[in-house]
């Protein structure tokens, strides 16, 4: 049973107390290093995260967003399949365990945790910051093609494939299509992070998985490649840790990401998905959304009731039109 609830606040105190003393000159190059590596391409021979002052870094620079990103792909999957919870769950690629702190949230500790990932340092970190927090088993695995996985009933690849090849993005996604019951995979909200997680969701599709979230049905995505991507925001709490290590002022920050949730058990998906940040405009808003039948515009206005109060409040990812209570 869990010492305490997983949550942000839970873990940016996990992280003040692993980071304590954490030299701010060496953090910010550790941290310009990792920027290079997250925004371009690594080789698959050779782990991101190479020592302990780099994991250090990274956990103070990454891990809160990663954490919000993650957490929110996983609620939309909650929300899609509300009856059902992971009794166990393997991380791939999960170093400090950013995705694990969120699946923890999410069902509230009961998912036994699997955490691999090919850094010791990260590994190590990780099972540092989740002690006394929620369980789970810290493994050293080469993440990549040959990768092989126990059944689960839950996978998370969290901002995972943009250090593999094609071929072994290809085949772990296939591996954890085998393993799992449920997929989340989480990629940066680029346009080539969009790409990567249509290429998961294509294969997930071929194996037999439904999409649970975002989109509201399994067919082809209605978005013309090169014209835009599908992507979201999840607002971080920046902690004085947070703004040392990032160089920033401002108590927060909006972590873009693109993602897949599918399953292999029957999930009911939003009817469409706010696709944009909704424009809120004198008497009326404006939602961008996705539905079965493709893009489209909704305008909701006052003369709406409830529903534009509603509209109101709905924020960029966020399914429509809401859920009657």
């Amino acid at each position: 049973m869990n010492a305490s609830s997983p949550s942000a606040d839970t873990l940016r105190s996990a992280l003040g107390a692993v980071l304590d003393g954490l030299p701010p000159r060496q953090a910010a190059q550790a941290v310009e290093r990792l920027i290079a590596n997250y925004r371009g391409a690594t080789p698959t021979h050779a782990p991101v995260l190479r020592d302990r002052s780099d994991v250090a870094a990274y956990a103070a620079y990454r891990m809160p967003a990663t954490f919000e990103a993650v957490r929110a792909a996983l609620y939309a999957l909650a929300d899609a399949a509300p009856d059902w919870a992971p009794a166990t769950h393997t991380d791939i690629g999960g170093g400090t365990g950013a995705a694990s702190w969120a699946v923890a949230e999410a069902w509230e500790g009961a998912a036994r945790t699997t955490v691999l990932d090919w850094a010791e340092p990260a590994l190590a970190i990780g099972a540092e910051l989740a002690r006394g927090v929620f369980d789970a088993d810290w493994r050293r695995e080469r993440i990549g093609g040959a990768l092989r996985l126990a059944d689960t009933d839950l996978v998370t690849v969290s901002y995972v494939l943009n250090e593999l090849t094609e071929a072994d993005r290809t085949a772990l996604v296939t591996e954890a299509a085998r393993a799992a019951r449920a997929v989340v995979i989480v990629e940066p909200g680029t346009p080539d992070g969009y790409e990567r997680i249509i290429a998961a969701r294509g294969l997930l599709i071929e194996h037999g998985f439904t999409v649970a979230a975002p989109c509201p049905h399994s067919g082809a995505c209605p978005i013309v490649p090169g014209t835009d991507w599908c992507h979201f925001a999840a607002r971080v709490s920046r902690s004085s840790l947070h703004r040392k290590v990032k160089g920033g002022s401002l108590p927060y920050e909006d972590e873009k990401y693109a993602y897949v949730a599918a399953t292999r058990f029957p999930v009911t998906p939003a009817v469409s998905r706010v696709t944009r940040k909704p424009q809120i405009r004198k008497g009326q808003v404006l939602l961008e959304l996705c539905g079965p039948d493709g893009l489209a515009r909704e305008t909701v206005t006052k003369r709406h009731g409830a529903l534009y109060k509603e509209a109101r409040d709905t924020d960029w990812g966020d399914p429509w039109p809401p859920e009657a209570d």
